[in-house]
């Protein structure tokens, strides 16, 4: 037993050395609070809808050209968190991650995303509420675990 402390030891040394990403870390990055009436007409003026769905605004997606041809979903239920980071990146920097069930019409023959980079559209303002009317549009389902049968009477 007395080998586990040390590797123990440098298991979270090396854990703990992985956090500090030095100029890279997102430490410190905040945006200010958002209107989330402003981001619905946000998303409306910029066309998001030619290729987004979004349940919760059906007549304003029904009223808008497809230009793809299946429109990415926006929001709904997810067994993962959808954070204020991710919203924010997926804006900015659509090709980071794509969704794997979206890549077949989403993605050019290199594999980046078809949605522009709205970095160069989108003012901060615009973007801050973007997410803040798009982030509430997510909704966490707790995960469902299988359950069994008793196999024999106890």
């Amino acid at each position: 037993m007395k080998f586990k402390t040390p590797l123990l030891c440098g298991a979270l040394i090396a854990f703990l050395s992985g956090c500090n990403m030095g100029a890279d870390s997102p430490r410190g990055f905040s945006l200010p609070e958002g209107d989330p009436e402003k981001g619905k007409h946000v998303l409306i003026e910029h066309n998001c809808f030619g290729c987004h769905s979004l349940d919760s605004m059906e007549a304003e997606v029904a009223a808008t050209q497809s230009e793809i041809t299946t429109r990415v979903p926006l929001g709904g239920r997810s067994m993962k968190i959808t954070t204020y980071a991710e919203l924010v990146t997926s804006i900015i920097n659509p090709s980071h991650r794509i969704s794997r069930g979206h890549k077949d019409y989403t993605t050019d023959a290199d594999g980046n995303s078809i949605m522009p980079n709205y970095n160069h559209v989108m003012t901060v303002d615009e973007l801050v509420n973007v997410v803040a009317f798009l982030q509430p549009e997510y909704e966490v389902v707790p995960y469902t675990y299988t359950r069994y049968n008793q196999y024999g009477p106890y």
